[in-house]
Formats: structure tokens, C-alpha cells, sequence
């Protein structure tokens, strides 16, 4: 029987796995190894993946994997029974490594580098940030980390280089980022590694410690997120893996800073005497171990250099599993090595391929450690994650609740922001354009340098900083997903639409985090274990509706559709989401044919984010938008500001050089119903950066925007008390506008927000149609530079950027012909 066979709420255990090379050993690391139990826990919305549960987590596998896992569901006994008959016999008494003799000792290291190591989603970063203050980016879901990052810490004892590398559940190179993790640990080899260990999920993180182990470098381990592990009633024998592994063991709770002091004194302490804690090696069966003694003999004879440049016993684990980074780098014969008498002894006492012995022999390790050091609760309860899960990923409400949650989210992020925009509009617009105005004529400005400072840098740069309130909120509603868990289950939800397009569930997480950028959303696609799919999926990418194009979608649907604000912005986004899939078809059919790829994904629980991390990662992603807007847009701006006045003294901009440009590649854009120079600059500009879009619009229009906005005489503290007056105001309406969003009372606020700044002129210049038209040409047109450069540093060419333009520009000009030419046609 088949583990795709199994029913929901059916247990069973995995007698075999069929699959071979990477994709088995991929699956053996993931917990499903030969002996174990698992559950059907339910089916994917869309039929597909299924959630299994083994070990105490809960794991998204694709039916076509699944196939290769053979289980006996019959006797429901064996679920019950330790499949390690003798728990002493796994930690045989050996020595943890000689003490040297504290003469001989090394002198304490001024600088010592330590690598934080462990598997996805155990708190790694958070941690650091905890010790270092740093503010890296952490999330509910694997993959955050997609490279490493380095902070400095100064303690009482050393200068400490804490690396932060992409979580991965064992040493085998999988993906880009677990490739950079396993590479700095062997030939960086850090002075110590600190061991971020899940504690919830104490067996499937001790099978990545073990590998640690392997390497001879002194590790302490950080059993993070105790505190979950206590309010579920178990309890962690911390003295028993100190004295099983002969490794310092530190409990903590980075989300609230509980442990940090102890671990920074630990590491201080191994630093200064790093030989007194070398960990144990740990041996397995007398086969594995005599084929690796073997192996070790054989390369002292024939390959002594590669001992100098691996741990040996490491490399000889790697070559009996034909890891083949490890076959690329060392040009080693394989085949002497599996042909030796040990070798082929462990085969035959085994029964199966060997790379599937040093996978088991880890996990019987794992398994065996864990029973032994927790307790399990006398009391059973609900876990929330379940009833959660219920109702998250029910077949019929998943994905219902997946499109209400975006649409929830763009609504509110209308609703919290368009009061505050048209706050920061009316400022910018009237009294910081009229007292710079005032202070420039104060100095003996030449008429030229006011006119670049009121409309190229405040109608430009101004002009984009009015829709950092619509940032602030979008980015604060994809934060608070990322760490609650649920793009994790968005993956699951939508990993068989994506499987349509050659990708999987995999793919749609670097895919949602493009809807705050495009460019950490590119790099993002290192957790995908094949180029064929980094590239795909970077190719889509640009699909997906970033910050950046927000501004303008808030413009156009504040001047035009602000009864249906939060369905207009949902129904742009989707149509990326839609069109994404269209053109992965496309792709799947012509270039990238091809094996389809493996899903095997974790599901993490469900965790409400903190306020204090809410507000630190929202401010990290803002801040960019603002630095963005304060270099990149504002030389931009200026740039505009002067070919809209060249040649020199121009009176009317439709005459200058960038008009002359919009004049010419207007008719382009004339089916499309805005083929007027002003959106054919914009769009021109908006090749650099999609906020440029509407910087540019605010440059062209606030000339004339200023000749007709009325005159303001009021003095300068009459200016100061009405922007003080209009923000309590703004404040009051957002909170009313949340209010009417959930139903509680229905309360109307009228706001004239057409009357300033350069509405009036877009009203003028776009009917709805063709406004709608022109959004759908800006989601879609092509990438910006900066993403560009992001696939040019990933796949080392410029191809894939021509690619992406090439099809974005065919894409977008179809896209908006039919939405505005069909609109016209149904009236």
C-alpha cells in the first residue's frame, strides 16, 4: 500500500521508499524514513498536496511523492511500540575528546566567529537580533534567511562574528541556500556553532544536530521556544543531552529574550576553552562503522589532501551516501570506495541502498535521544494549530478563505490609508509647496531653482512620499501573514494550481512575497532546490503587484472608484496571480520543459507576531521605500524636471524634450484609451522604479496644479494648526473607515479629496476605462531595474530580464486592449 492511499485520519507505517537519488534522500530527511508513523491528516482545497503527520509535525507532500512510499496500515498496535529496543545501546560510553592540558591550551581569540545553524523556522534570526539588537527578518515559514548575513557583537571577552545561515533540515545540499549553509560550515569552518533547536519539534531537530556533530566543531545548542514546550505540559531533560552529546545545552525564548545572557556567556566560556568542548562522536551500527573506518583508511592511502580540506569521518559518511557536491569538488572514483569489503558487508546487512543507511542510522539516533530526555504530558488539550487547520485549509473553505484574506487585506489597507495620503497630499501640496515657495523668494532664488525645488522635488519626490501611509499598511498586513503561519498554508493551498505551471507550493512563497517587492521576492527563489525552478519562477515574479505600483493603483482608484476601492485593488492583484499562472503554462509548454519538481514543505504552527516585531520588520520594509524615494526617485525627479524644461525657457512642457518623446510613442497607447504624452512619460520613467509613475505625474501636473489651486493667505501658525486639525481629522476617518469594513456600524465620511493636488487633472485626462486600462499596463509592463539587476546577480546574465520584458510588454499592451476596448464595446 501506497502512502497516497491513505484516508484522512488514517495512521500506517512506511515499510519502504522506492524513490531514488536525491528525491529519497530529500524525503528520508524530511523525518520519513523506514519504521516510522505517520498520519493522513487532510487533503489539500484542490486535491492535492496532502498534509502528513509524523513525529509531531506536520509535513505537505504531493501524491505523486507520496507514491513512492510504501506503508502497512494493518496493525495499528505497532503505532505505539519504540522502535529502539535498547535506548542505552545508542550512547555507548565513549570519550567526548581529550582534554589538553591547560598549558597547551590556546590563547583566548580576540575575534571568534560563530555560525548560527539549524533547521527553517526555529527562531534563528530572531535570536541574533535578541543578542545584537539587529533588526534581521524573521517570519513564520522556512525560508526566510536565503543567505548568509553577518552581525558584530563586542562581549567582555571577545569580538563575535554571529553568521546567520539559511535554516536547512540536514547537511545534504538541496537548494542555493542550503548550499551557502553547508559550504560555510565546511570551508569557512567556524570557531563554534550555535544550534537553534525547535523545541516543540525536539527529533526532527536533533537528526541536524547530529550532522552538526560530524564535523568537530564545538557546539552549543539554543533549545529555543521552551516556553511552548511547557504550556503543552512536557518537560525537557536538559542535564541528559548535555551528558548524551557532551554539548552545552541553553534554554531560551528569543521572541521575549529569555536565555540570551546565559548562551552569550557559554559561547564566551567555549571560546576561551574550545578543546575542553569537542562534542562526541556518535557511532552508529557496527557496519555503517566499519564501512566508514574503511573509507577513512582508503582516503590516508590514496586522497590524503581531501582529509586536510573535510572532516574525515564526515567525508567518509558523504561519499558512502554519493553526496554529489562532495563527488564534484574531490573527482574521487566512487565506486572503489562502495566496492570494499565493509561497504558491501553494510549493504547486505541492511538490505537496501546504502545512502539510505547513514539517513537511518541518524534518525535512530534522533529518535532514541528524544524519547529518552522528554517527558510526556499526562494531560492531553487542544492545540489551537488544529482547530485552526480545521478551518484554514478545509477542502471547501480554504481556498474562499485564502481570496477573502487577500481581499480583506488590500480593503484595509484602502481603508487605514487613502485618509492619511490625502493628509500628506493636501500638505505637500499647500503649505510645504507655499513656504518654500516663500523662503526660496526670501533668499533671491533665481526663478529656475524654485520652480525645480516646488515642482520637481516636492511635485515629484512629494508626490511619492504622499502614499507612504498606503506602504506602511500593506507592508504591516503581509508582515503579520509571514509570521502567523498562514503563507505556509497558502503554499499548501495553492500547490496544485501551481503544479499546473511546472512549479509547486514551493514557488508561491517567494511569488507572495512579491507583493512587497519584486527584488527580495527574486532572491527569495535560492529555497528552490533546481534552476529550472528559480528561474520560472523569477520570470513570474514580476507578475506579482509590488509596493512600488501601489501608489499608483491608490491614485487612480481614489479618483475613480473609491465605493469599490478594496474589490478594485483586490481584482488587480488576482488578475497578476491568474496571468501568472497563464504565462507558467505558456513557459511550461515551450521553455521549460521538463521534469516536474518535488514539494515537500513544513507547516509551521500558527503564531500571533508580536507588536514590537510587527512594527520593526513594517518599519524595515518602509524604510526602503523611503530611502528609495530620498536618492533613486529624487535624482529621477530632478532628471525630469529638466528635460520637461529643455530646450531652455520651454513654456508650455508638452514642448520639451520629454513631451516631444510622450508626443511620439503616445499612439502607441491610443487603443488602449491613454494615448497621451503625460502617461507615455510616466510610463517611460516608470522603467526605473514603478514609483516614478506617479513622481512623474506629480512633476507634470503641479505646475498647473499650482496656477489653479487658490490662494492661501493664511500665516504660518494658521498653516501649522490646520495640518495639526486636518491629521486628527484624517485619524478619525480611518478609524471610521475600519469600523464600516467589519460591520459594526455603517458610518459614512464625505471627503473632497478631488478638490487638491493633481486628482482634478487625472480626471481630466483618463476616464475610469481607460484608468483602469492604464493600472493593468503598469502591473504588468515589465520589471524594474532594480529587479532586473536582482536576476542578473542570480543567473549571471541579462538573458532572463529581456525575457521577462519581452513577454510583460506583449502582455500588457493585450491585457489593457481588452479591458478597454471591451469595456467600450459592453458601454
Amino acid at each position: 500500500m501506497k502512502l497516497a492511499q491513505l484516508k484522512c485520519g488514517q495512521k500506517a507505517k512506511i515499510t519502504n521508499i522506492t524513490a531514488d537519488g536525491p528525491m529519497k534522500r530529500r524525503l528520508m530527511d524530511m523525518g520519513l524514513v523506514i519504521g516510522e508513523c505517520v498520519e493522513i491528516e487532510r487533503v489539500a482545497p484542490l486535491g492535492d498536496p496532502i498534509e502528513v503527520l509524523i513525529k509531531g509535525y506536520k509535513l505537505s507532500i504531493r501524491k505523486k511523492e507520496a507514491e513512492y512510499i510504501g506503508v502497512d496500515a494493518a496493525n495499528d498496535n505497532a503505532f505505539d511500540s519504540n522502535p529502539v529496543d535498547n535506548i542505552k545501546l545508542l550512547f555507548p560510553d565513549q570519550s567526548a575528546g581529550k582534554n589538553l592540558d591547560p598549558v597547551a591550551q590556546q590563547t583566548p581569540k580576540k575575534t571568534i566567529t560563530v555560525a548560527v545553524a539549524g533547521n527553517p523556522n526555529t527562531g534563528k534570526s530572531t535570536l541574533i537580533n535578541s543578542i545584537a539588537g539587529t533588526r534581521l527578518h524573521v517570519g513564520n515559514w522556512p525560508g526566510v534567511t536565503v543567505g548568509k548575513k553577518e552581525v558584530q557583537v563586542t562581549t567582555k571577552d571577545h569580538f563575535i562574528k554571529l553568521i546567520d545561515l539559511p535554516g536547512t533540515y540536514s547537511a545534504s545540499p538541496y537548494s542555493q541556500d542550503q548550499i551557502i549553509a553547508r559550504n560555510f560550515l565546511i570551508k569557512e569552518r567556524p570557531d563554534l556553532i550555535i544550534n537553534v533547536v525547535d523545541a516543540t519539534n525536539l527529533e526532527r531537530n536533533l537528526y541536524f544536530t547530529i550532522q552538526l556533530l560530524e564535523l568537530g566543531i564545538p557546539v552549543v545548542m539554543a533549545l529555543n521556544m521552551h516556553d511552548e514546550v511547557t504550556k503543552k505540559g512536557y518537560k525537557i531533560d536538559i542535564a541528559k543531552i548535555e551528558e548524551l552529546l557532551k554539548i552545552k545545552v541553553v534554554t531560551t525564548v528569543a521572541t521575549k529574550k529569555k536565555g540570551i545572557e546565559n548562551l552569550i556567556e557559554m559561547v564566551n566560556e567555549i571560546a576561551n576553552h574550545p578543546h575542553d568542548f569537542q562534542p562526541r562522536q556518535l557511532t552508529y551500527d557496527e557496519h555503517l562503522e566499519e564501512a566508514t573506518d574503511e573509507i577513512v583508511n582508503l582516503l590516508q592511502k590514496e586522497n590524503s589532501d581531501l582529509l586536510n580540506k573535510y572532516p574525515p569521518r564526515w567525508l567518509a559518511l558523504k561519499l558512502l551516501e554519493r553526496d554529489h557536491m562532495v563527488l564534484e569538488e574531490s573527482k574521487v572514483d566512487i565506486d572503489k570506495y562502495h566496492d570494499g569489503v565493509a561497504a558491501k558487508r553494510l549493504k547486505l546487512a541492511h538490505g537496501e541502498d546504502i545512502e539510505s543507511t547513514t539517513s537511518d542510522a541518524r534518525y535512530a539516533k534522533a529518535n532514541g535521544l528524544a524519547r529518552e530526555v522528554m517527558k510526556k504530558a499526562k494531560t492531553s488539550r487542544t492545540e489551537i494549530t488544529k482547530v485552526l487547520d480545521s478551518i484554514m485549509l478545509n477542502r471547501v473553505l480554504g481556498i474562499p478563505i485564502f481570496l477573502f484574506a487577500m481581499w480583506m487585506m488590500f480593503k484595509l489597507t484602502f481603508d487605514v490609508s487613502t485618509p492619511f495620503v490625502d493628509w500628506i497630499d493636501g500638505v505637500t501640496a499647500g503649505p510645504l509647496s507655499k513656504w518654500a515657495t516663500y523662503g526660496l523668494v526670501a533668499i533671491n532664488s533665481p526663478a529656475w531653482f524654485i520652480s525645480l525645488i516646488t515642482e520637481g522635488v516636492i511635485g515629484g519626490v512629494g508626490f511619492v512620499m504622499v502614499f507612504v501611509p498606503v506602504i506602511t499598511s500593506m507592508m504591516f498586513f503581509i508582515t503579520f501573514l509571514e509570521g502567523s503561519g498562514y503563507m505556509a498554508r497558502a503554499a499548501f493551498v495553492m500547490d496544485k494550481a501551481m503544479h499546473s505551471v511546472g512549479l509547486h507550493g514551493n514557488s508561491f512563497i517567494p511569488m507572495i512575497l512579491g507583493f512587497g517587492c519584486n527584488v527580495p521576492a527574486v532572491y527569495a527563489t535560492r529555497t528552490l532546490e533546481n534552476p529550472r525552478d528559480r528561474i520560472l519562477t523569477s520570470l513570474l515574479i514580476p507578475l506579482m503587484s509590488c509596493g512600488a505600483r501601489l501608489p499608483v493603483y491608490i491614485l487612480f482608484v481614489s479618483v475613480f472608484f473609491t465605493a469599490h476601492a478594496g474589490t478594485v485593488l483586490w481584482g488587480l492583484y488576482m488578475l497578476g496571480i491568474v496571468l501568472a499562472v497563464l504565462m507558467g503554462i505558456i513557459f511550461k509548454k515551450t521553455v521549460f520543459k521538463g521534469q516536474r519538481p518535488t514539494f515537500i514543505l513544513e507547516l509551521p504552527p500558527y503564531r500571533i507576531p508580536t507588536l514590537k516585531n510587527l512594527s520593526i520588520h513594517t518599519w524595515e520594509k518602509v524604510k526602503h521605500f523611503i530611502f528609495k524615494a530620498g536618492t533613486f526617485i529624487l535624482a529621477a525627479s530632478v532628471v525630469v524636471w529638466f528635460m520637461l524644461h529643455i530646450p531652455w525657457g520651454v513654456k508650455d512642457t508638452k514642448d520639451s524634450l520629454l513631451g516631444q518623446a510622450g508626443q511620439t510613442i503616445a499612439p502607441v497607447f491610443e487603443p488602449l484609451g491613454f494615448g497621451t504624452w503625460q502617461a507615455s512619460v510616466s510610463l517611460i520613467t516608470g522603467i526605473l522604479a514603478k514609483e516614478i509613475v506617479v513622481g512623474t505625474m506629480g512633476e507634470i501636473y503641479s505646475a498647473q496644479a499650482t496656477n489653479d489651486e487658490p490662494e492661501n493667505n493664511n500665516t504660518f501658525n494658521e498653516d501649522v494648526k490646520e495640518v495639526g486639525t486636518s491629521f486628527l481629522t484624517a485619524t478619525q476617518t480611518a478609524f471610521s473607515n475600519v469600523v464600516s469594513t467589519f460591520g459594526i456600524v455603517s458610518i459614512t465620511t464625505e471627503q473632497d479629496s478631488l478638490s487638491r493636488g493633481i486628482k482634478p487633472y487625472i480626471r481630466k485626462t483618463f476616464t475610469p476605462l481607460a484608468g483602469l486600462a492604464f493600472m493593468a499596463f503598469v502591473l504588468l509592463y515589465m520589471p524594474c531595474l532594480v529587479t532586473g539587476v536582482a536576476m542578473k546577480q542570480e543567473f549571471g546574465t541579462w538573458k532572463w530580464l529581456w525575457v521577462a520584458t519581452a513577454y510583460g510588454m506583449v502582455l500588457a499592451w493585450t491585457v489593457s486592449f481588452i479591458i478597454y476596448q471591451g469595456g467600450r464595446s459592453l458601454g
